[in-house]
């Protein structure tokens, strides 16, 4: 069998570096690339590929909203790729193809697409596209868990355990019983995926879970002294007073 294949990244190097590593295999037809989501949907709606190398990552539209946009009976197989940690748990969590996390080895590239025959050999991809579709198409879920990349591994931290979360420059450190993750996000973005009846944001530059607070102190300028159960304090800034307005 001869996979005809799609490659969409909007980044030209990361596209010739899977072109190159796919040169090395003999069962193999790369027949398109994409820079963009929307050109993604109109390649795989006119080529019908069997595989996708399929960037999260991308302006105006990204993996995500392009499998959206992709009838469920056309939806080929789907290898995605990102350098962002927080994408792997929703591709791990709707069952996916697999899931390349940049930069990876050439070792790498080669288990991801054999998983991708295999799955394809068994005929079996509609039942896991279907599911990440539907999953797709749901009310958008918070964040359960935060996958962290530590060396070769990926932590999957349970957000119940999370104390508080603190901006590093363009990484965010993870505050976790006395533990400290750094994620590679904006602070911003993550606020966005946490639940707000459990998370607040209070500086710029911190969020914290709700009840870990142990007590607030009123402070200069209209700020709060904010004291975690652990000893942690931490300031809530007059600009984000409202999100603790019920504890004061």
């Amino acid at each position: 069998m001869t996979l005809r294949i799609l490659i969409v990244d909007d980044e030209s190097v990361a596209r010739r570096r899977i072109r190159r590593l796919l040169t090395a295999e003999h069962d193999v037809t790369v027949i398109g690339e994409c820079g963009d989501g929307g050109s993604a949907i109109a390649a795989i709606a006119a080529e019908h590929p069997d595989l996708v190398f399929l960037d999260v990552q991308m302006p105006e539209r990204d993996g995500f909203e392009v499998l959206q946009a992709v009838p469920p009976p056309e939806l080929p197989a789907i290898l995605f790729v990102t350098a962002y940690d927080r994408y792997a748990l929703r591709a791990f969590d709707v069952h996916a193809i697999d899931f390349l996390l940049k930069p990876f080895t050439r070792e790498r590239f080669r288990i991801a697409l054999v998983r991708a025959r295999e799955r394809l050999e068994r005929r079996d991809r509609d039942a896991g596209l279907a599911a990440l579709a539907a999953s797709l198409r749901q009310r958008p879920r918070y964040l359960s868990r935060v996958p962290v990349r530590t060396g070769d591994r990926i932590v999957l931290v349970d957000v119940t355990t999370v104390d508080w979360l603190e901006a590093a420059d363009n990484y965010v450190r993870l505050h976790v019983q006395k533990r400290e993750y750094l994620l590679r996000e904006t602070l911003a973005s993550l606020e966005s995926q946490l639940d707000p009846n459990r998370f607040a944001r209070i500086h710029r530059s911190a969020i914290v879970q709700i009840d870990r607070i142990a007590e607030l102190h009123p402070a200069t300028h209209g700020d709060f002294d904010v004291l975690l159960r652990d000893g942690t304090r931490l300031t809530l800034s007059r600009t984000w007073r409202d999100r603790l307005r019920g504890l004061y």
